[in-house]
Protein backbone atom coordinates (compact mmCIF):
# COMPACT_ATOMS: atom_id res chain seq x y z
CA UNK A 1 0.00 0.00 0.00
CA UNK A 2 0.83 3.54 -0.58
CA UNK A 3 2.22 5.46 2.55
CA UNK A 4 0.81 8.97 3.74
CA UNK A 5 4.28 10.62 3.77
CA UNK A 6 5.83 8.69 0.77
CA UNK A 7 8.65 11.14 -0.95
CA UNK A 8 8.72 13.36 2.10
CA UNK A 9 12.34 13.62 3.59
CA UNK A 10 12.87 14.71 7.15
CA UNK A 11 16.26 15.82 8.49
CA UNK A 12 15.88 15.44 12.31
CA UNK A 13 18.79 17.09 14.44
CA UNK A 14 17.00 16.44 17.50
CA UNK A 15 17.85 13.49 20.61
CA UNK A 16 16.28 12.04 23.82
CA UNK A 17 12.33 12.09 23.24
CA UNK A 18 10.54 14.97 21.78
CA UNK A 19 11.83 14.92 18.34
CA UNK A 20 12.83 11.51 17.98
CA UNK A 21 8.85 10.61 19.06
CA UNK A 22 7.54 13.19 16.28
CA UNK A 23 9.88 11.78 13.63
CA UNK A 24 9.22 8.25 14.50
CA UNK A 25 5.53 8.85 13.84
CA UNK A 26 6.48 10.45 10.50
CA UNK A 27 8.42 7.78 9.92
CA UNK A 28 5.94 5.13 10.41
CA UNK A 29 3.79 6.41 7.49
CA UNK A 30 6.68 6.56 5.17
CA UNK A 31 8.96 9.47 5.81
CA UNK A 32 12.44 8.92 5.06
CA UNK A 33 14.06 10.50 7.95
CA UNK A 34 17.48 10.77 8.17
CA UNK A 35 18.75 11.10 11.68
CA UNK A 36 21.93 13.29 11.86
CA UNK A 37 23.91 12.39 14.90
CA UNK A 38 27.11 13.96 16.00
CA UNK A 39 29.89 10.94 15.16
CA UNK A 40 31.31 11.29 18.81
CA UNK A 41 28.36 9.58 20.53
CA UNK A 42 25.38 10.05 18.32
CA UNK A 43 22.08 10.97 20.45
CA UNK A 44 22.84 10.80 24.23
CA UNK A 45 19.54 8.17 24.58
CA UNK A 46 21.52 5.66 22.47
CA UNK A 47 23.30 4.58 25.53
CA UNK A 48 21.15 5.01 28.41
CA UNK A 49 20.68 1.56 29.82
CA UNK A 50 19.29 -0.72 30.32
CA UNK A 51 20.23 -2.22 26.49
CA UNK A 52 18.63 -4.41 23.90
CA UNK A 53 22.07 -5.91 22.67
CA UNK A 54 24.34 -3.07 22.08
CA UNK A 55 21.57 -0.35 22.08
CA UNK A 56 19.34 0.96 24.59
CA UNK A 57 15.75 -0.14 24.57
CA UNK A 58 14.73 3.42 24.62
CA UNK A 59 16.79 4.08 21.32
CA UNK A 60 15.63 0.84 20.09
CA UNK A 61 11.86 1.82 20.07
CA UNK A 62 12.37 5.38 19.21
CA UNK A 63 14.11 5.47 16.69
CA UNK A 64 12.89 2.60 14.11
CA UNK A 65 12.13 3.55 10.65
CA UNK A 66 15.10 5.86 10.30
CA UNK A 67 18.26 6.00 8.72
CA UNK A 68 21.22 7.37 10.59
CA UNK A 69 24.20 9.92 9.46
CA UNK A 70 27.17 10.93 11.42
CA UNK A 71 27.64 14.68 10.49
CA UNK A 72 29.93 17.63 12.63
CA UNK A 73 28.24 20.37 12.11
CA UNK A 74 30.73 22.64 13.84
CA UNK A 75 32.70 22.06 10.67
CA UNK A 76 32.90 23.26 8.12
CA UNK A 77 32.69 20.55 5.48
CA UNK A 78 29.94 19.24 7.67
CA UNK A 79 27.88 22.73 7.33
CA UNK A 80 28.30 22.35 3.51
CA UNK A 81 26.92 18.54 3.58
CA UNK A 82 24.15 19.61 5.40
CA UNK A 83 22.79 22.24 3.51
CA UNK A 84 23.34 20.12 -0.05
CA UNK A 85 20.85 17.76 2.02
CA UNK A 86 18.16 20.51 3.32
CA UNK A 87 18.38 21.62 -0.39
CA UNK A 88 16.18 18.71 -1.34
CA UNK A 89 14.48 18.22 2.05
CA UNK A 90 11.13 18.54 2.81
CA UNK A 91 11.47 18.68 7.15
CA UNK A 92 14.47 20.10 9.34
CA UNK A 93 13.07 18.98 12.71
CA UNK A 94 15.58 20.22 15.99
CA UNK A 95 15.49 20.61 19.28
CA UNK A 96 18.01 22.74 20.19
CA UNK A 97 17.78 26.06 22.23
CA UNK A 98 16.62 29.51 20.05
CA UNK A 99 19.64 30.22 18.61
CA UNK A 100 21.96 27.66 18.53
CA UNK A 101 21.07 26.71 14.38
CA UNK A 102 21.42 30.44 13.87
CA UNK A 103 25.21 30.09 15.39
CA UNK A 104 26.26 26.81 13.60
CA UNK A 105 24.91 29.01 10.30
CA UNK A 106 22.37 26.71 9.85
CA UNK A 107 19.19 28.68 10.71
CA UNK A 108 16.00 28.76 9.01
CA UNK A 109 16.43 31.93 7.03
CA UNK A 110 19.73 30.16 6.12
CA UNK A 111 18.33 27.40 4.39
CA UNK A 112 15.26 28.66 3.64
CA UNK A 113 17.17 30.59 1.29
CA UNK A 114 18.59 27.78 -0.19
CA UNK A 115 15.33 25.69 0.03
CA UNK A 116 11.41 28.24 -0.25
CA UNK A 117 9.63 24.91 0.43
CA UNK A 118 11.13 23.60 3.48
CA UNK A 119 9.06 23.25 6.40
CA UNK A 120 11.04 23.95 10.15
CA UNK A 121 10.28 22.54 13.28
CA UNK A 122 12.27 23.63 15.89
CA UNK A 123 10.88 22.13 19.13
CA UNK A 124 12.21 24.34 22.79
CA UNK A 125 11.31 23.78 26.36
CA UNK A 126 9.95 27.91 26.13
CA UNK A 127 9.80 29.07 22.98
CA UNK A 128 11.60 31.48 20.90
CA UNK A 129 11.02 34.49 22.92
CA UNK A 130 9.80 35.87 26.42
CA UNK A 131 11.77 35.60 29.40
CA UNK A 132 12.83 31.84 29.62
CA UNK A 133 13.44 31.15 26.04
CA UNK A 134 16.97 30.49 27.24
CA UNK A 135 16.37 28.50 30.26
CA UNK A 136 16.85 24.81 30.36
CA UNK A 137 14.12 22.70 31.26
CA UNK A 138 12.44 18.88 31.59
CA UNK A 139 9.46 17.56 31.60
CA UNK A 140 8.54 18.14 35.15
CA UNK A 141 9.52 21.63 35.17
CA UNK A 142 7.06 22.35 32.31
CA UNK A 143 4.14 21.13 33.80
CA UNK A 144 5.24 23.11 37.13
CA UNK A 145 5.39 26.02 35.62
CA UNK A 146 2.29 26.11 33.41
CA UNK A 147 0.12 24.80 36.03
CA UNK A 148 -0.61 21.06 35.22
CA UNK A 149 0.96 19.68 38.36
CA UNK A 150 -0.98 22.11 40.74
CA UNK A 151 -4.07 20.45 41.08
CA UNK A 152 -2.57 16.34 39.82
CA UNK A 153 -2.74 14.09 42.53
CA UNK A 154 -4.26 13.86 46.08
CA UNK A 155 -4.46 16.96 48.45
CA UNK A 156 -1.30 18.01 49.81
CA UNK A 157 0.57 15.45 47.36
CA UNK A 158 1.15 16.64 43.76
CA UNK A 159 1.92 14.05 41.23
CA UNK A 160 3.79 13.23 38.22
CA UNK A 161 2.63 11.16 35.71
CA UNK A 162 4.26 8.20 34.67
CA UNK A 163 4.55 9.46 31.16
CA UNK A 164 6.30 12.74 30.30
CA UNK A 165 2.94 15.05 29.45
CA UNK A 166 5.08 18.26 28.19
CA UNK A 167 7.45 16.60 26.02
CA UNK A 168 5.03 14.09 24.36
CA UNK A 169 1.77 15.80 24.37
CA UNK A 170 3.15 19.07 24.26
CA UNK A 171 5.90 18.75 21.87
CA UNK A 172 6.32 15.40 20.06
CA UNK A 173 2.41 15.14 19.12
CA UNK A 174 1.99 19.08 18.61
CA UNK A 175 5.28 19.05 16.66
CA UNK A 176 4.34 15.95 14.25
CA UNK A 177 0.88 18.12 13.81
CA UNK A 178 2.43 21.19 13.03
CA UNK A 179 4.60 19.30 10.63
CA UNK A 180 1.81 17.71 8.61
CA UNK A 181 -0.14 20.87 8.89
CA UNK A 182 2.86 22.89 7.44
CA UNK A 183 3.10 20.05 4.48
CA UNK A 184 -0.34 20.27 3.13
CA UNK A 185 -0.64 24.61 3.46
CA UNK A 186 2.91 24.12 1.28
CA UNK A 187 0.54 22.29 -1.04
CA UNK A 188 -1.59 25.58 -1.50
CA UNK A 189 0.68 28.17 -0.96
CA UNK A 190 3.90 26.96 -2.84
CA UNK A 191 6.33 27.27 0.16
CA UNK A 192 7.48 26.01 3.40
CA UNK A 193 7.79 28.01 7.01
CA UNK A 194 9.05 28.32 10.46
CA UNK A 195 7.21 26.60 13.58
CA UNK A 196 8.33 27.54 17.03
CA UNK A 197 6.82 25.17 18.88
CA UNK A 198 7.44 25.36 23.16
CA UNK A 199 6.75 22.18 24.77
CA UNK A 200 5.47 24.17 27.98
CA UNK A 201 3.14 25.58 25.14
CA UNK A 202 1.84 23.00 23.83
CA UNK A 203 1.06 21.37 27.49
CA UNK A 204 -0.41 24.74 28.62
CA UNK A 205 -3.50 23.78 26.11
CA UNK A 206 -4.27 20.65 28.13
CA UNK A 207 -5.65 22.41 30.77
CA UNK A 208 -8.54 22.75 28.63
CA UNK A 209 -11.57 21.76 30.59
CA UNK A 210 -10.02 22.93 33.71
CA UNK A 211 -9.46 26.13 31.81
CA UNK A 212 -12.89 26.74 30.84
CA UNK A 213 -14.56 25.31 34.31
CA UNK A 214 -12.81 28.49 35.76
CA UNK A 215 -13.47 30.73 33.27
CA UNK A 216 -17.06 30.10 34.27
CA UNK A 217 -16.70 29.89 38.14
CA UNK A 218 -13.36 32.10 38.69
CA UNK A 219 -12.37 29.04 41.44
CA UNK A 220 -8.18 28.82 41.03
CA UNK A 221 -8.07 24.73 40.86
CA UNK A 222 -6.52 22.88 43.18
CA UNK A 223 -5.48 19.09 43.85
CA UNK A 224 -8.57 16.55 44.72
CA UNK A 225 -11.12 19.41 44.15
CA UNK A 226 -13.01 17.89 41.04
CA UNK A 227 -14.76 14.92 39.45
CA UNK A 228 -11.45 14.18 37.68
CA UNK A 229 -8.93 14.49 39.98
CA UNK A 230 -9.96 12.24 43.33
CA UNK A 231 -12.75 15.15 43.79
CA UNK A 232 -15.47 12.56 43.39
CA UNK A 233 -16.12 8.49 44.91
CA UNK A 234 -17.40 7.23 41.45
CA UNK A 235 -14.06 8.66 39.13
CA UNK A 236 -11.58 7.16 41.68
CA UNK A 237 -8.51 4.63 42.14
CA UNK A 238 -9.43 1.91 44.63
CA UNK A 239 -6.72 -0.46 46.27
CA UNK A 240 -7.71 -4.14 46.28
CA UNK A 241 -7.23 -7.10 49.19
CA UNK A 242 -3.88 -7.98 47.40
CA UNK A 243 -2.46 -4.93 46.84
CA UNK A 244 -3.48 -3.92 43.69
CA UNK A 245 -5.41 -0.91 42.34
CA UNK A 246 -8.70 -0.69 40.24
CA UNK A 247 -9.65 1.83 38.06
CA UNK A 248 -13.76 3.08 38.31
CA UNK A 249 -14.70 5.93 36.25
CA UNK A 250 -18.62 5.72 36.45
CA UNK A 251 -19.20 9.19 35.87
CA UNK A 252 -22.72 9.07 34.00
CA UNK A 253 -25.96 7.78 36.29
CA UNK A 254 -25.95 4.40 34.03
CA UNK A 255 -22.88 3.49 34.90
CA UNK A 256 -22.98 4.31 38.69
CA UNK A 257 -26.20 2.91 38.79
CA UNK A 258 -24.74 -0.18 36.96
CA UNK A 259 -21.91 -0.30 39.76
CA UNK A 260 -24.05 -0.07 42.71
CA UNK A 261 -26.38 -2.68 41.43
CA UNK A 262 -23.25 -4.90 40.41
CA UNK A 263 -21.45 -4.46 43.91
CA UNK A 264 -24.64 -5.05 46.21
CA UNK A 265 -24.95 -1.72 47.24
CA UNK A 266 -28.49 0.19 45.32
CA UNK A 267 -28.62 2.81 48.68
CA UNK A 268 -25.29 4.25 46.79
CA UNK A 269 -27.26 5.19 43.46
CA UNK A 270 -28.46 8.61 44.68
CA UNK A 271 -28.20 12.04 42.84
CA UNK A 272 -25.37 12.85 45.61
CA UNK A 273 -23.02 10.71 44.00
CA UNK A 274 -22.30 13.66 41.58
CA UNK A 275 -22.43 16.27 43.67
CA UNK A 276 -19.42 18.35 45.78
CA UNK A 277 -19.29 18.50 49.11
CA UNK A 278 -17.77 17.16 52.18
CA UNK A 279 -20.25 13.48 51.63
CA UNK A 280 -17.74 12.38 48.72
CA UNK A 281 -15.36 11.03 51.08
CA UNK A 282 -17.66 9.49 52.82
CA UNK A 283 -18.68 7.69 50.16
CA UNK A 284 -14.78 7.21 48.64
CA UNK A 285 -14.38 5.95 51.70
CA UNK A 286 -17.55 3.49 51.86
CA UNK A 287 -15.93 2.40 48.01
CA UNK A 288 -12.33 1.64 49.54
CA UNK A 289 -13.09 -0.69 52.30
CA UNK A 290 -15.44 -2.06 49.69
CA UNK A 291 -12.90 -3.03 46.98
CA UNK A 292 -10.57 -3.75 49.96
CA UNK A 293 -12.22 -6.79 50.33
CA UNK A 294 -11.39 -8.87 47.63
CA UNK A 295 -8.51 -9.38 45.26
CA UNK A 296 -7.99 -7.42 41.87
CA UNK A 297 -8.73 -11.22 40.03
CA UNK A 298 -11.87 -11.14 42.22
CA UNK A 299 -12.94 -7.48 40.96
CA UNK A 300 -11.93 -8.06 37.39
CA UNK A 301 -14.20 -10.87 37.21
CA UNK A 302 -16.97 -9.88 39.18
CA UNK A 303 -17.15 -6.56 36.54
CA UNK A 304 -16.36 -8.50 33.42
CA UNK A 305 -19.15 -8.04 30.85
CA UNK A 306 -20.49 -5.36 32.87
CA UNK A 307 -20.88 -1.83 31.14
CA UNK A 308 -19.85 0.68 34.31
CA UNK A 309 -16.37 1.94 33.50
CA UNK A 310 -14.92 -0.27 36.43
CA UNK A 311 -11.19 -2.12 35.00
CA UNK A 312 -8.07 -3.36 36.85
CA UNK A 313 -4.93 -1.40 36.87
CA UNK A 314 -2.85 -3.29 34.50
CA UNK A 315 0.90 -3.47 34.66
CA UNK A 316 3.38 -3.49 31.75
CA UNK A 317 3.50 -6.74 30.81
CA UNK A 318 -0.04 -7.67 31.43
CA UNK A 319 -0.82 -4.93 28.43
CA UNK A 320 1.82 -6.51 26.47
CA UNK A 321 -0.40 -9.97 27.01
CA UNK A 322 -3.62 -8.33 26.96
CA UNK A 323 -5.72 -9.64 23.89
CA UNK A 324 -7.30 -5.97 23.17
CA UNK A 325 -3.52 -4.77 23.07
CA UNK A 326 -2.25 -8.16 20.40
CA UNK A 327 -6.05 -7.69 18.42
CA UNK A 328 -5.38 -3.96 18.04
CA UNK A 329 -1.58 -5.01 16.72
CA UNK A 330 0.11 -2.06 19.60
CA UNK A 331 2.55 -4.86 20.32
CA UNK A 332 4.08 -6.42 17.43
CA UNK A 333 7.11 -9.31 17.49
CA UNK A 334 10.07 -8.30 15.72
CA UNK A 335 13.24 -10.21 15.20
CA UNK A 336 16.84 -8.50 14.63
CA UNK A 337 19.82 -10.63 13.49
CA UNK A 338 21.71 -9.71 16.47
CA UNK A 339 19.42 -8.81 18.93
CA UNK A 340 17.22 -11.27 18.64
CA UNK A 341 13.17 -11.28 19.39
CA UNK A 342 11.87 -8.38 20.83
CA UNK A 343 8.35 -6.71 20.86
CA UNK A 344 7.78 -3.44 19.52
CA UNK A 345 5.30 -0.86 20.11
CA UNK A 346 2.39 -0.80 17.33
CA UNK A 347 1.11 2.05 15.19
CA UNK A 348 -2.04 4.09 17.16
CA UNK A 349 -3.77 5.49 14.10
CA UNK A 350 -5.32 2.89 11.93
CA UNK A 351 -6.02 4.77 8.45
CA UNK A 352 -7.40 2.14 6.02
CA UNK A 353 -5.80 3.34 2.45
CA UNK A 354 -2.53 4.72 3.78
CA UNK A 355 -1.55 2.96 7.17
CA UNK A 356 1.61 3.26 8.90
CA UNK A 357 4.51 0.15 8.65
CA UNK A 358 7.61 -0.67 10.71
CA UNK A 359 9.63 -1.27 7.90
CA UNK A 360 12.84 -0.99 9.88
CA UNK A 361 14.82 -1.65 13.08
CA UNK A 362 16.26 1.53 14.99
CA UNK A 363 19.88 1.98 13.02
CA UNK A 364 23.13 1.64 14.43
CA UNK A 365 24.92 4.84 14.67
CA UNK A 366 26.10 6.23 11.50
CA UNK A 367 24.69 2.94 9.96
CA UNK A 368 23.54 4.45 6.68
CA UNK A 369 26.06 7.25 6.21
CA UNK A 370 27.46 5.87 3.20
CA UNK A 371 24.61 5.21 0.96
CA UNK A 372 22.87 8.80 2.03
CA UNK A 373 26.81 10.54 1.07
CA UNK A 374 26.84 8.72 -2.02
CA UNK A 375 23.29 9.76 -2.43
CA UNK A 376 24.40 13.64 -3.22
CA UNK A 377 27.21 12.24 -5.07
CA UNK A 378 30.23 11.96 -2.32
CA UNK A 379 32.40 9.55 -3.66
CA UNK A 380 34.17 6.64 -1.57
CA UNK A 381 37.60 8.85 -1.56
CA UNK A 382 36.10 11.76 -0.34
CA UNK A 383 33.98 10.19 2.46
CA UNK A 384 37.43 8.28 4.03
CA UNK A 385 38.96 11.70 4.12
CA UNK A 386 36.08 13.10 5.81
CA UNK A 387 36.02 10.09 8.18
CA UNK A 388 39.37 10.74 9.37
CA UNK A 389 39.11 14.30 9.06
CA UNK A 390 36.01 14.01 12.27
CA UNK A 391 33.76 15.09 9.77
CA UNK A 392 31.60 12.11 9.19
Amino acid sequence: METAFAGVKVLDLSRLLPGPFCSMLLADFGADVIKIEDPDGGDYIRWWPPFLGKNSGFHVVLNRNKRSLTLNLKKPEGKEIFKRLAATADVVLEGFRPGVMDRLGLGYETLRAINPRLVYCAITGYGAEGPRAQQAGHDINYLALNGVLSYSGRQGNPTLSGVQVADLGGGALYAAFSIATALFARERLGQGQHIDLAMADGALTWHCLRWGKYLADGIVPGQGDDFLNHGFACYNLYATQDGRTMSLGALEPQFWQRFCRTVGRPDWDTPAYFEPGPHQQELHDRVAELFCSRTLAEWTALFEGVDCCCEPVLNLDEVMADEQTRQRQMVVDMLHQTWGTYRQLGIAPKLSLTPGTIRSHAPELGEHTVEILAGIGVEAAAQARLKGEGVI
